[in-house]
Order: C-alpha cells, then structure tokens, then sequence
C-alpha cells in the first residue's frame, strides 16, 4: 500500500446556503437525516485505507471539531492512524488566517512532512460522492503523473459555475490534462472539477513554494493552470454520483436523491459513517408513529431516524432525530433538522428547518413547486404566522420579532 496522506478542505461557509452556514462550516451541514457532509470524505478514505488524515478547518469550527471528535467513529485512531484538525494559527511571519485553499495547505507543510508521505491527496470536505480513492491512485501510478485531478461529467447548462477541464483520451478511465479554465463565461468541456486532487509529495512541495510568491493562493484558480506546462497533470474520469450542494435548491434536491423507489443515492452500498455521538444520536429513543384511536401518524417516501415522533401526515422528506410532527401537521418535501418541532395542525412544504426549529400550531410554510423556505437555527415560529416561497427566518427569530401574520414570497425574517 502506498504512504498517502489526505487533507480535507472542510473550513469555509457558502453564502448560497444563507442560513445553513451562518452558524457552521459547510463540511458539518446536516445531511440525510443522519450525517453531515464531512463523513462522506471520511468514510472514502476509511473504505481505500488512507488512514492518516489532517482536516483544515477555518470559520466557526467548533461543530467540526465536535463532530470529528477522536476519529473513532471512521476507524481513525491507533497508533498508525488517526484525524489531526488544523485550524489556522499565529506564526512567525506569516498571517494567521488561512488565505485560500492552496495557503491552507501551505501553512501546514510541516504537518504533511512529519509522516514523509508518497502522495498528498486534497480533498473538498463538503461534497456528497462515493469513491474509491485506490482507484484514483492506480490511475495516477499508471500514467505516472506527477499530478491527478478528479472530474465528473456535467450538464451543458450551469457548467461554468465549476471548474472546467479537457482531458485526453489516453485510457477509458481519464488522460493528460489539455487544458483547464476555473469558472469560465463560456464553457470549454463538461469535466468538472471535483476537487479531488492527487500529488506527488515532492510536486505539491514545489508548486506550493512557488504559489506562496503569488497574491492568489487558490488550486481551482491557480495552482492547476500553472501546472498545465511544466508537469504531468492527468484528468480522472470519475462516473459515479456527485452532488455540489452549493445552492439550497442543489443542497435540497440531493436530499430527495436519498428517496423513491430506485433512489440515485442508495447509501446501503456506501459504507456510509457517522459520530453517533454528536447531537447524542445513540441516546435518543426508538421513532415513534402514533397509530392510536386519537392520532394517526402516516409517513411515506421519507427517511427518518431515532428519537422522530410522528402525530401527523409526513410526504417525501426527511427527518433528522428529535423531529416531532404534531397531530394533524403535514410535511412535504422537507428537510427538517433534529429537534425540530412542528405544531399541530401546522402545513409545511419544501421547507429546510435548522436544529431545535419550532413552528407554532396552524401555521403555513412554503407551498409545494415553490422556493425553498429556510428557517434559521433555534428560530421559533408562533402560531398562525403564514410565511410564502423562497423566504427566510433567521437563526434565533423568537416569536416576539414576528411583527405580522402573513409574509410574502422571499420575505427575510430576523430579530
């Protein structure tokens, strides 16, 4: 087995998904009414074997280092494996703050070389695919590159949102890397950047040395592009399934990709981990459908875990543990985070609600086909308050700053 050490990139917010990250980094997002986005790197790399791991972790990183917790839960701590999280730190001369992703690494260089690594695989810590990175590797191996980067095939329409890449067709699996444009107005290949980057150690030394000259310390925007002329960067075909996640609409759709009869996510074959110790999932009691000669719960297409009370009608979404569904509620498509409370007789559709949510009795939130509604962590909604497509209630909103009964599409609520 090679030495391979991996970093994950797992410190940013997003500001598409407002009020999901006003409060955590992306990477710890909720997911699937179980996870967060960060297991699904870590549950690759605890399925190829790649046991020595460094988390870079930057904006509001307490949820990320609770979450992460010892790295038990992957199968990462002993005395030849384990998760170190690095978070930005005063040095003697250089800044404090991370200042870009490829500055992020840069920083902990001295980290990387304590375990005189093969291969440095760099990872994005908040995207939702399952791969096997030893398949990545051989690749690399066999092309001997000196660098490999993961794409996927996309839709024409949105492309120039990612980073773009034409790739030879050296071998069915991926070839030389031709050429390669971060974002561009208009598109030149379907090949997304996964950010999933393989190096030789001694190649990631040397372009980041030189990167740390530059004012631009990105590897989409700068280090890939520079590398295209001096050495052998390959492009890996990935074919499985990728989600973005970098819009609440992105973030919501790949949630349902989770339901249906042949849904596109089917983590039963993932090998899928999670800390159970974070939000005390292993504590919470059985879910509970109320089926007696007062109250009939009904859920159906949805997924849902421990501790989920339901009292009313639930469609198509997903609950996350503590959920409880009032007597004569109705869920549809939505997301709803753990302990969020739904009051009874309360209407809720294709709606995200953040952890410890509570939506009074009666009210009526978003409206099936229409934008996604967010509401903010530990926001509490008061009865009767109607609130329209595509709007949004901030994290902490209590009843007293809801001044109305009725708020239009788009409306932003917040103390």
């Amino acid at each position: 087995m090679t030495r391979t050490l991996a970093m994950i990139l797992a410190g940013g917010r997003v500001d598409e998904l407002g009020i999901l990250t006003y409060l955590r980094p992306k990477s710890t997002v909720p997911f699937g009414s179980l996870y967060r986005f960060i297991d699904f790197p870590l549950s690759n790399l605890m399925c190829s074997g790649i046991q020595r791991v460094g988390i870079l972790s930057q904006y509001r990183s307490s949820s990320l280092v609770e979450h992460i917790g010892t790295g038990a839960s992957w199968d990462m701590i002993g005395r030849h494996r384990g998760i170190t999280i690095l978070p930005p730190f005063k040095a003697l001369h250089a800044s404090d703050w991370y200042k870009g992703t490829a500055d992020a690494v840069y920083q902990n260089l001295d980290f990387i070389a304590s375990f005189l690594p093969e291969y440095v695989l760099i990872l994005s810590g908040d995207h939702v695919y399952n791969m096997d990175y030893n398949e990545l590797i051989r690749f690399h191996q066999d092309m001997e590159a000196d660098v490999t980067a993961a794409f996927v095939n996309v839709p024409v329409p949105g492309s120039s949102r990612f980073g773009l890449g034409k790739i030879a067709h050296d071998d069915p699996r991926g070839g030389r890397l031709l050429d390669y444009a971060e974002k561009p107005e208009k598109p030149i290949s379907t090949w997304a950047s996964m950010t999933v980057y393989l190096f030789k150690y001694r190649v990631l030394l040397e372009v980041l040395e030189e990167n740390a000259k530059q004012d631009s310390h990105e590897f989409g925007r700068d280090i890939i592009p520079a590398l295209l002329s001096s050495y052998g960067i390959f492009g890996y075909k990935f074919q499985g399934y990728w989600a973005y996640c970098r819009t609440i609409e992105e973030y919501w759709k790949a949630n349902m990709d989770l339901l249906g009869r042949h849904p596109r996510i089917d983590l039963s074959k993932w090998c899928l981990r999670t800390n159970l110790d974070h939000e005390a999932i292993r504590d919470r009691g059985p879910a509970i459908l109320e089926t007696n000669q007062h109250l009939r719960g009904v859920i159906s297409d949805s997924r849902f875990y421990h501790g989920v009370r339901i009292e009313g009608t639930v469609e198509r979404s997903i609950l996350f543990p503590g959920v409880h569904v009032g007597e004569g509620a109705v869920v549809r498509d939505s997301i709803l985070f753990f302990d969020t409370q739904i009051g009874p007789g309360a209407k809720v559709e294709r709606t995200v609600t953040d952890i410890g949510v509570s939506i009074g009795k009666e009210c009526i939130i978003g409206k099936r086909g229409g934008k996604i509604v967010t509401v903010g962590m530990h926001a509490q909604i008061p009865k009767g308050i109607t609130i329209e497509e595509g709007s949004s209630v901030h994290p902490k909103t209590i009843a007293s700053h809801f001044t109305k009964n009725y708020y239009v599409r788009d409306s932003i609520i917040s103390p």
